[in-house]
């Protein structure tokens, strides 16, 4: 820049007449770097290693001095640099692990088999384990139906008036709210079923999807009775002493 008296001032930063620039900046410390390192640190969406840092500060900078003033500041903070398989990272500070877990219930996943049978138990209630059987075709295991019942989508119901007097099974309210359904009325019928491709289209023209809110109560005992059938009070009061 040219004064009135024809000198030539040199501005900072600023391309001179002759093609130089004005004062070179001062070498990066320590400090500066370690700047630098948490604004890519903070940005960056993976670890990063030393070589992709040197990859964006200045040619010559020491990116060991900046790492170490880096872990030095947030030695003591909620958050800590760390060195994951040779890459660097910002993490929660160990001791402070216990406020990001989170408790929650994963739900089951039901094996096929128990999809089967909570199918059949939804829309033949009650339902016998041997009419399970029946209609599934192979034999039921009995842990596919402790799954159910552990899980509270299915519940004995009571006892069938046949020989051996077998205990039915139900499906529970837990069932009906888990799929969203009012009542067991609202199960899908035929028609849902075959639009949702859950039903072949040759079906017979005579097939119909039970309906569970029709089931016969006259067909079975309550099983609180027949629990109680052969019950004994063993803790009645002694009689009185002579």
């Amino acid at each position: 820049m040219s004064m009135p008296d024809g000198n030539i001032v040199s501005l900072p930063g600023v391309m001179q007449p002759d093609g130089a620039s004005g004062p070179e900046p001062a070498p990066h410390g320590g400090g500066e770097v370690a700047r630098m390192l948490e604004a890519l640190l903070f940005a960056a969406a993976e670890p990063l290693s030393v070589k992709d840092l040197a990859g964006r500060l200045p040619e010559g900078a020491n990116i060991a001095a900046g790492l170490a003033v880096l872990a030095a500041q947030y030695h003591d903070r909620g958050v800590v640099l760390a060195e994951v398989g040779g890459r660097w990272r910002f993490q929660t500070a160990p001791d402070l692990a216990f406020l990001m877990a989170e408790e929650r219930q994963e739900p089951r996943r039901l094996s096929r088999a128990a999809q089967e049978t909570l199918a059949i138990v939804a829309y033949h209630q009650p339902v016998t384990r041997a009419e399970i059987e029946a209609i599934r075709g192979v034999q039921a295991s009995r842990g596919t139906l402790d799954v159910l019942l552990e899980i509270g989508f299915v519940r004995p119901r009571g006892r069938r008036r046949t020989p051996g007097r077998p205990v039915t099974y139900a499906t529970t309210d837990a069932f009906l709210e888990h799929f969203g359904l009012a009542s067991l009325a609202d199960l899908p019928g035929a028609a849902e079923m075959r639009a949702a491709g859950l039903l072949d289209l040759d079906l017979p023209a005579d097939f119909a999807v039970p309906d569970p809110s029709l089931a016969a109560a006259d067909e079975e005992d309550p099983l609180d009775d027949a629990a109680t059938e052969f019950h004994t009070d063993y803790l009645g009061e002694p009689a009185p002493e002579a």
